[in-house]
């Protein structure tokens, strides 16, 4: 099986910063895209930032030059960013990739467990 760990989320000051990673493990022949979506309380799940497998990057308007989406293929592990931070970014933030775990050309998405990001005023 397959799993997404995120990690690196907590609390911090508004115009701070913060990196999350999340790192996938078990059986995986290759991965496709994968990015980072945030769900605030009371709002719907929405993308932030998606990078391909050849590492074109697309962002959401409201983290465009201040998020920073990133890949490392060795160790199966995406990075997200971010800085400036607002209140606004407060949200619990799921990691999601497309991965073929067999050679066979088929792709499956798999989701983080999500981890939590505070941002006070």
């Amino acid at each position: 099986q397959v799993q997404l760990v995120e990690s690196g989320g907590g609390l911090v000051q508004a115009g701070g910063s913060l990196r999350l990673s999340c790192a996938a493990s078990g059986r995986i022949f290759s991965i496709n895209a994968v990015g980072w979506y945030r769900q605030a309380p009371g709002k719907q799940r929405e993308l932030v930032a998606t990078v391909t497998s050849g590492g074109s990057t697309n962002y959401a308007d409201s983290v465009k030059g201040r998020f920073t989406i990133s890949r490392d293929n060795a160790k199966n592990t995406v990075y997200l960013q971010m800085n400036s931070l607002k209140p606004a970014d407060t949200a619990v933030y799921y990691c999601n990739a497309d991965l073929d775990q067999y050679g066979s050309g088929y792709l499956r998405t798999y989701w983080g467990q999500g981890t939590q990001v505070t941002v006070s005023s």
